[in-house]
């Protein structure tokens, strides 16, 4: 059975966020992968799995080994969303430094 995984529940993981990072400059084996982790690679296995249903990770299969490879049109998507929400947010803390300077303590 497939399920399908929030993408934003499989990123909240800081494990998971390590793993993007490591394949986002080279694709890299499971084992290649559990070697970066002081974790049992059956774990690391999960987390490939998760992020793989989610579609932040494509596989790729040469000869016996299976290669993990960084969806960038997938990590677009998620940038896309989260993009409005960063400009809100810079524009309240813009505002808050612009009163903040104007702001004369008490004396």
């Amino acid at each position: 059975m497939n399920l399908r995984r929030d993408v934003f529940q499989a990123i909240a993981d800081p494990t998971r966020r390590a793993i993007l990072l490591l394949v986002a400059t080279q694709s890299l084996t499971a084992g290649a992968i559990a070697a970066n982790f002081n974790t049992a690679r059956p774990t690391v296995s999960k987390h490939l799995q998760i992020l793989t249903e989610c579609e932040l990770l494509t596989q790729e299969q040469t000869g016996r080994e299976i290669y993990y490879h960084l969806n960038g049109q997938k990590m677009k998507e998620i940038a896309d969303f989260i993009e409005p929400f960063r400009k809100m947010w810079d524009d309240r803390f813009n505002k808050l430094e612009g009163i903040m300077k104007k702001y004369i303590p008490k004396k």
